[in-house]
């Protein structure tokens, strides 16, 4: 049984969707996302969050059913795409500019190692992860890949843009277990410059 089945009344899916303000739901989602960073994903419960805020466990329950869709919209509402607006007119400047956005997220970002662990475990919490943090930033970056295919930059049909996203995405994962060190924008840049253009057939 995973953690939010057994922490969710029978009862809710007979419950309709109370009504919150943006403020007060924005203290719910800040109270989870803290609880997660604090405790990790497991130790955090419905209950726990209720109590925390001063409101009823079924207020929680009918809003968000589950802790994983509890989870994924305090991660959404905290969201911000950042290769969303990258559009310099040339598909090896956007993909250096998108290096340089990367390498500007948190070296070690808290939140992300606490739920690294449930995330394996829980299909749910995967699916909501990446709905919220991850494909977002794969649909901005595959943007930017088509735009430069239409502009003739490079072909439709080229075997390594599929590859873009694994390798800038995986770079940054792996380099701290290889080398020890994070990859900061000038690495991810000199990455893009050294593999991800060539790979393209790009200056």
């Amino acid at each position: 049984m995973t953690s939010q089945a057994a922490d969710r009344p029978e009862t809710v899916g007979t419950s309709r969707r109370s009504k919150i303000t943006p403020e007060r739901e924005q203290e719910f989602f800040d109270a989870v996302l803290a609880q997660i960073r604090e405790c990790g994903y497991d130790a955090v419960t419905m209950e726990g969050i209720a109590a925390s805020t001063r409101c009823s466990k079924s207020t929680l329950y009918r809003q968000w059913k589950t802790k994983p869709q509890f989870v994924a919209a305090a991660l959404r509402s905290h969201r911000r795409v950042r290769f969303a607006g990258i559009d310099t007119g040339s598909l090896a400047e956007d993909l250096r500019q998108a290096a340089r956005a990367a390498g500007q997220w948190p070296a070690k970002d808290t939140l992300l190692q606490a739920l690294g662990h449930a995330v394996m475990q829980d299909p749910e919490l995967r699916c909501a992860l990446r709905e919220a943090l991850v494909e977002p930033e794969l649909a901005a970056l595959r943007e930017i890949l088509r735009r430069g295919v239409e502009r003739g930059e490079v072909a439709a049909d080229h075997p390594a843009l599929e590859y873009v996203p694994a390798q800038l995405f995986g770079v940054q994962r792996v380099r701290p277990v290889i080398e020890g060190e994070y990859a900061d924008a000038d690495y991810l840049v000199r990455f893009v410059d050294a593999v991800v253009l060539p790979a393209l057939g790009l200056p």
